[in-house]
């Protein structure tokens, strides 16, 4: 990419939220929708489609946005959101959610942790896997997912105390947990995670501690990419020891490659059609591009900086190929700020200008 074409990539915000927002997708009926985990604050809305005035409706409907910390034991966390961390339209007619159900990244809620999908025709909940202890013990915050090519497997990172890399056979409702502890889904020993040029820690010293989080399949599906936001190093798998091995019960962790460095970054997406990833790169308000045929050796550039770009999060990209991309404003967060106001200002971006 050329410096012209980098320079020409601007933002332009498509809508601002009274929560901290992590997730959002966008359908292949050019639906958008974003979800609002429970990290600092107990949230109204868990899950909701964005109206095209910015207005939200609570997704599914208000019932499955009906959880509250204070009512845990009134209702049930199998039919509710607890605490959900990222949403994926699936371009097949179904929204997925994901629910790690650990508010405030802490304790997780009973039979709350799962995967739901819903069919965008009739916005109703079409079904959900339920993810045990051993699938998601006590620690684990289950982080993002990509689905196969083929719509037959999910793919999920898990950014807790002990990172892996969850693998569900959706059909059969079968879900095995790979790279449980492997080095390349953990968090990274000595590196500290930097805001505004300043090393970024909570009030008891406690820095960022998330471990494999950005997850992104290949065009082709056959390469599944993740890294640690604790970390700088990008990996990658081919899918089939994922879904063949993998699922058997066999250990993957040999066929795990080294990909090269993205520097420290939460979100990652390669558009369709390329063989380019999108990541955000949080310490330097920026979203950067790196293209994958250069290797492990390609390095990230600059795609777009800006100040605006408050922690970017989540990539999703619309039918038209247009970009999106959430600011969650970690940095700006009760977890590292404890005058934060506890309903934190948080937008929705974007990209526009430019082209790949």
């Amino acid at each position: 990419m050329s410096k012209d074409q980098a320079s020409a990539w601007t933002i332009e915000q498509v809508a601002t939220f009274d929560h901290q927002v992590t997730g959002v997708s966008v359908s292949e009926d050019n639906r958008i929708f974003v979800n609002f985990p429970r990290w600092t604050e107990d949230s109204a809305v868990s899950v909701a489609e964005v109206g095209k005035d910015g207005a939200l409706r609570p997704y599914p409907d208000e019932q499955w946005n009906a959880w509250r910390n204070a009512r845990k034991d009134e209702l049930e966390p199998g039919e509710h959101w607890v605490c959900v961390q990222s949403i994926v339209a699936d371009g097949r007619g179904s929204l997925w959610v994901l629910d790690p159900a650990a508010p405030a990244q802490a304790h997780l809620v009973s039979g709350g942790a799962k995967l739901v999908q819903i069919d965008l025709a009739g916005d109703k909940v079409k079904r959900s896997i339920a993810f045990d202890e051993e699938a998601a013990p006590q620690g684990s915050y289950l982080n993002d997912v990509r689905f196969s090519k083929d719509g037959k497997h999910a793919f999920i990172t898990d950014s807790g105390v002990v990172g892996a890399i969850l693998v569900v056979d959706l059909e059969a409702g079968k879900t095995v947990r790979l790279l449980d502890g492997h080095p390349t889904t953990q968090m990274k020993k000595g590196l500290t995670v930097k805001a505004d040029g300043e090393e970024l820690r909570r009030p008891d010293g406690r820095g960022v501690e998330f471990s494999a989080d950005g997850i992104e399949l290949s065009s082709d599906g056959r390469w599944l990419y993740w890294q640690a936001i604790k970390g700088d190093t990008l990996y990658r798998i081919d899918t089939g020891f994922l879904t063949g091995k993998g699922m058997q019960g066999g250990d993957v962790g040999d066929q795990v490659e080294e990909f090269g460095k993205n520097g420290v970054s939460d979100g990652l997406l390669i558009p369709r059609g390329t063989n380019k990833m999108l990541l955000s790169a949080v310490e330097d308000d920026a979203v950067k591009v790196r293209d994958l045929d250069q290797g492990p050796s390609g390095r990230p550039e600059v795609l777009v900086q800006d100040q605006r770009l408050r922690w970017p999060d989540t990539f999703t990209q619309g039918p038209d190929g247009t970009v999106y991309v959430t600011t969650s404003h970690i940095q700006d967060s009760a977890f590292f700020k404890p005058d934060a106001p506890p309903a934190l200002p948080t937008q929705l971006w974007k990209l526009t200008g430019g082209r790949f």
